[in-house]
């Protein structure tokens, strides 16, 4: 019903904190300090910005296609009725939470195993030279 709105509201917060770290990055790059992390961390969360809001997206489709959600006020059909309000807040803790949670953690991975090849193909290079 609104599972897609936990997912929304993390992504709203990741873009908000990646808009801070593109700062920070940026800030880091005219004084000259060096990262030690190879891949910035405005990019691994650009990453996860665009799974999250894919899926909201995504999600969003599904339930218009299923005349769960309307472009009428209250927007979302399981607000009209109170018994069916309870039902969607428990999807939404649960379903939802799920969801985003699940995001999150592949999101992690991915990033661990991007490090990881980034590391190992700098070690690469420098066996070379």
């Amino acid at each position: 019903m609104a599972c897609f709105l936990v997912s929304a509201a993390e992504a709203a917060v990741v873009t908000v904190v990646k808009k801070k770290a593109e700062k920070k990055e940026k800030l880091q790059e005219t004084s000259g300090e060096v990262s030690k992390h190879a891949i910035p961390l405005s990019r691994k969360l650009s990453w996860l910005t665009s799974m999250l809001w894919g899926g909201v997206i995504l999600l969003l489709l599904e339930h218009v296609w299923h005349g769960e959600v309307v472009p009428w006020f209250p927007f979302l059909t399981a607000m009209e009725d109170k018994s069916e309000a309870i039902t969607m807040l428990k999807e939404m803790a649960t379903v939802g939470v799920c969801m985003a949670v699940a995001i999150t953690v592949i999101w992690f991975i991915m990033c661990r195993v991007a490090e990881s090849v980034v590391r190992k193909n700098a070690e690469d290079v420098a066996k070379e030279q």
